[in-house]
């Protein structure tokens, strides 16, 4: 079983599937891929899972989705491609635009005693919180959390308003001293909080998946606690290995 395998939504099952059929030339570029509905039957997956899948791959410029003609490939995968089968790492290289996020808050906060744990600082120390929605075609779809030391959040950027029209994986490199080296991943499935119902338009009861990352460069320092609480109504773990 292969680490990135282990715990991968459903939606990475369909951008995996695709990218394979794109390099084997099954889906050349420019051709048109099967619609949501026909990929929804096929991955047994609800029609905002495929979006998300289809919407992932075009932000990463593979896909071009037309709007009442459908989607076509527009160039082979990328070399950060297996990227997105981890939730946590893929919000790094997401370019945001007002179409695709829902900033909800930005700006110092107390930090939560986990996050200041492995931020390496004392429980309630201030820090930077960027908080915003994923939408995947007008779906909310992930909540995200962004908390970063405050030298951290204003020597990158992070304090922006509005969406990021650059990567966050590009503003930490550009603004540290050292390389990113290393994201440290956690899954969990738990109960939403009332926030994230609100966030999620969730219903009574409904869990998350919550995945909790953490960005190390090469120093050790940990410069970025990142959150992703998906839906569990939309987002299914799944895995194959053989016997």
């Amino acid at each position: 079983m292969s680490d990135d395998a282990m715990y991968a939504p459903k939606y990475v099952r369909i951008i995996e599937t695709l990218r394979r059929r794109i390099e084997d030339g099954t889906y050349p570029v420019g051709s048109q891929i099967p619609s949501e509905t026909a990929l929804g039957r096929e991955f047994g997956a609800a029609r905002p899972t495929v979006v998300r899948a289809l919407n992932e791959m075009q932000l990463l410029g593979e896909l071009q989705r037309e709007h009442g003609r459908g989607t076509f490939v527009k160039a082979r995968p990328s070399s950060r491609a297996s990227d997105s089968n981890r939730p946590g790492l893929a919000v790094l290289d997401r370019q945001e635009t007002g179409a695709s996020v829902r900033v909800l808050e930005t700006g110092r906060r107390p930090a939560p005693n986990q996050v200041a744990l492995l931020l390496g600082l004392a429980e309630s120390a201030p820090i930077h919180l960027r908080r915003y929605v994923g939408l995947y075609d007008s779906i909310a779809s992930e909540l995200v959390s962004l908390w970063a030391p405050l030298d951290v959040a204003r020597t990158a950027g992070l304090d922006q308003e509005g969406p990021l029209t650059v990567p966050v994986r590009e503003l930490l490199a550009a603004a540290g001293k050292e390389r990113l080296s290393r994201v440290r991943e956690r899954l969990r499935a738990r109960r939403a909080t009332e926030e994230e119902r609100a966030a999620l338009e969730l219903g009574e009861g409904e869990p998350v998946l919550s995945v909790l990352g953490s960005v190390e460069d090469s120093s050790g320092r940990t410069v970025l606690v990142v959150e992703v609480t998906l839906p569990g109504s939309l987002h299914v773990l799944e895995d194959s290995y053989t016997l």
